[in-house]
């Protein structure tokens, strides 16, 4: 019994020591990140590529929805963010800012304005911007979407259950299909 228990812990042991042994240079020299591409610049890298830094972040929920209710093709202002950040304070840089409108038909052309876009990667820093309806494009707001893909900025779609979650103070990781080589949607 003895010495199975030295084999077990002399095990762990070892797996630890290479665990850490691995992880120990964190110099982009390390064969690790041999792969990792700048999404910050337009054009590049596929979904397979984005770095893990970028796919957990603070979550901010922007409810919108009572604005949203008699307008399905309603556009995300940056009032409605002004409006969340006297209630909640700024919105935290490398966020991601998921906006909740109660519309979740395909009929829906909710999206984000080019301004409130503009204001929130370039003002507050965030890395996503997301929607509970099917689609975050619209034709009124292709515009947004193409600013945010030309600057890195990842979208997400039909995201649901988001009156479950606080408005602020959470945390989303992102669990995006690692499909190698796959495109964005340009």
């Amino acid at each position: 019994m003895k010495f199975r228990t030295f084999i077990i812990g002399y095990v762990l042991v070892l797996a630890v020591f290479l665990f850490a042994k691995r992880h120990s240079d964190p110099s982009p020299q390390s064969s690790d990140f041999s792969n990792v591409v700048d999404l910050t610049r337009p054009g590049m890298g596929t979904v397979d590529q984005i770095p893990a830094g970028r796919l957990t972040a603070p979550l901010v929920v922007l409810d919108v929805r009572s604005n949203a209710k008699n307008n399905p093709g309603y556009q995300i202002s940056v009032e409605d963010i002004a409006d969340w950040e006297q209630i909640h304070g700024e919105i935290p840089p490398h966020a991601v800012v998921i906006a909740e409108t109660g519309l979740r038909t395909n009929s829906n052309s909710s999206g984000y304005s080019l301004d409130a876009a503009r204001f929130l990667v370039e003002g507050r820093g965030v890395i996503g911007l997301g929607i509970d309806a099917p689609s975050i494009e619209s034709s009124a707001s292709s515009a947004a979407d193409k600013y945010m893909q030309s600057h890195g900025v990842y979208y997400l779609e039909n995201v649901a259950n988001l009156d479950a979650v606080p408005t602020s103070g959470s945390a989303v990781v992102i669990a995006s299909a690692k499909l190698h080589n796959a495109k964005p949607r340009q």
